[in-house]
C-alpha cells in the first residue's frame, strides 16, 4: 500500500485522536501542580479524552479551565456532544446506560434508535443553548462555553446541530459511504477478499441481527463536498482513545493465545471510570455537610497540594428531563451536571496563530496538548519560544516539550 493510501485512510476529519487518553497535569514534567486555576490549551485533541482525564487527578482545592482548539466547527460540534454526554445526571441516565450510549455515539457508524433519540435530544438542547449566546455571549451551563466563538461559527454549529435534529440516515446510506472510502483505500485489494476489518463487523453484528437501526449523524461531514460523506478514520479504531491497556489483568486474559476480552470491553471499563469520577466530583456540592468532599478519584502522591479552598458554584438543576419535552419549554440552562471548578471554553479554529498577541494568554497555559494532525502549526512557535524535549519522560506514545522559565 503506498504512503498516499495510508495517509488517505486516516481520513481528513479527526473524529478521534490517535493516543489514550492522558492526565495532562500528572506528567513526568509536572510533579508538583502549581497553585490556583490551572488552565490547558489542547489544540486538535478531537474527542474530550484528555479533558476526562485530567479532571481525574484534581483535588478539591483545583481549579480547572480547558481552552480548546479544532480545526473544523464539525469537530467541535462533536466535541459539545461527547460533553454533554459525559455530564448527563444519573436522574436522566445511569452511568451504565451513559457508558455505552457515549461508546456507540462516540465509535459507531450505525447506532441503536435508543442512542439516536438520545442524540437527537442533546442535539436539540445544545443548539438552542449555542443560539442563546448569538443573542448575549454569555454561555448558558457552567462547564461549556462557546461565547468566544465567532458569530459565524456559532451559526455553523447551530446548523450541524439541526442537521442532527432531523430525520436520521437509514443504515443503508452510511454503509454505502463507508464501502466507497474502504474501496477506495483498498484500491486492487478490495475485490479479493471482503476488507479484513470489516469482518467481525459483518459476521458477529449484521448477520447475528444486532439492532443498529440508523446512522450516527454526528459522525457524517459535509465539509469536504456539499453532499454528506464519513470522511473520518477508517484504519485505526477508536478505541485507542480511552485506552486498549488497563491494570485489571482480567480483562487481558488470554486463551489459545487470544484475548478474551475485546477493546470495546476494556474501553468500556474505563469510561465508566471517568464517568464515576465526574458524578463523585458533582455530588459533593450537593452534600454540603459532607465532611470529607471530593478531594480526588484519582489521586497520586504528586497531585497533592495545599492552598486556599475554592467556594464551591452551585450545581445545575437536578429536574428530571423527559426525552419527549421540546427544550424551548425549559430555562436555558442546561440540565446537566456542573462539574465543580470545570471549565471548558471554545476558542475559534484560526485562533492558535492569535493568542500570543494577547496579553490574557501569555504565560496563561499549564500544559499545551497539540495532536500529530495539528503539529505543524505549533512547531516552529515551540522552538522559537525555547522549548526543548525531554528525554528521560516514561511515554514513549507522546512526545513531551518542556520550556525552562526563569
Amino acid at each position: 500500500m503506498s504512503s498516499g493510501q495510508t495517509v488517505e485512510g486516516a481520513g481528513c476529519v479527526t473524529w478521534w485522536g490517535f493516543g489514550p487518553a492522558q492526565d495532562l497535569l500528572n506528567s513526568d514534567t509536572l510533579r508538583v501542580r502549581p497553585h490556583g486555576e490551572l488552565n490547558i490549551l489542547l489544540v486538535g485533541s478531537a474527542d474530550p479524552r484528555h479533558i476526562l482525564k485530567t479532571i481525574t487527578g484534581l483535588t478539591d482545592t483545583h481549579t480547572l479551565h480547558v481552552w480548546v482548539i479544532e480545526n473544523s466547527m464539525e469537530v467541535v460540534a462533536r466535541q459539545l456532544l461527547l460533553l454533554y454526554l459525559s455530564l448527563l445526571t444519573p436522574e436522566n441516565t445511569s452511568l451504565h446506560k451513559k457508558t455505552e450510549v457515549f461508546l456507540e455515539v462516540f465509535g459507531n457508524s450505525e447506532i441503536r434508535k435508543e442512542t439516536e433519540e438520545t442524540l437527537r435530544h442533546a442535539a436539540a438542547h445544545l443548539s438552542l443553548s449555542v443560539t442563546n449566546t448569538l443573542s448575549s455571549d454569555s454561555h448558558s451551563h457552567p462547564c461549556l462555553d462557546t461565547s468566544l466563538l465567532k458569530f459565524k461559527e456559532r451559526d455553523e454549529m447551530v446548523r450541524i446541530f439541526k442537521q442532527w435534529e432531523g430525520p436520521p440516515s437509514v443504515p443503508a446510506s452510511v454503509r454505502k459511504v463507508w464501502d466507497a472510502r474502504v474501496q477506495q483505500h483498498l484500491g486492487t485489494r478490495y475485490d479479493s477478499r471482503h476488507g479484513c476489518f470489516d469482518w467481525d463487523l459483518t459476521m458477529k453484528l449484521h448477520q447475528s441481527g444486532e439492532l443498529y437501526q440508523t446512522a450516527n449523524q454526528s459522525l457524517l461531514s459535509t465539509r469536504v463536498f456539499n453532499h454528506v460523506r464519513y470522511w473520518g478514520d477508517i484504519v485505526s479504531t477508536p478505541y485507542l482513545s480511552f485506552r486498549t491497556e488497563t491494570e485489571n489483568k482480567d480483562l487481558l486474559k488470554k486463551q489459545n493465545n487470544q484475548h478474551v476480552k475485546t477493546a470495546q470491553e476494556i474501553s468500556e471499563v474505563n469510561i465508566l471510570a471517568l464517568f464515576e469520577c465526574l458524578a463523585t466530583r458533582w455530588s459533593s456540592l450537593l452534600n454540603e455537610d459532607d465532611p470529607n468532599p471530593s478531594s480526588s478519584c484519582c489521586q497520586s502522591t504528586d497531585s497533592i497540594i495545599t492552598g486556599e479552598k475554592i467556594q464551591n458554584n452551585p450545581p445545575a438543576s437536578q429536574t428530571h428531563t423527559e426525552p419527549e419535552q421540546h427544550p424551548e419549554q425549559q430555562t436555558q440552562e442546561l440540565d446537566l451536571m456542573n462539574v465543580s471548578g470545570v471549565k471548558v471554553t471554545f476558542l475559534s479554529p484560526d485562533s492558535l496563530s492569535k493568542l500570543p498577541l494577547k496579553n490574557k494568554y501569555r504565560n496563561l497555559f499549564n500544559t499545551i496538548f497539540c495532536s500529530a494532525s495539528m503539529v505543524h502549526q505549533v512547531k516552529e512557535i515551540a522552538e522559537e519560544s525555547g522549548f526543548t524535549p525531554v528525554h528521560n519522560q516514561s511515554s514513549d506514545i507522546y512526545a513531551v516539550f518542556t520550556r525552562e522559565i526563569y
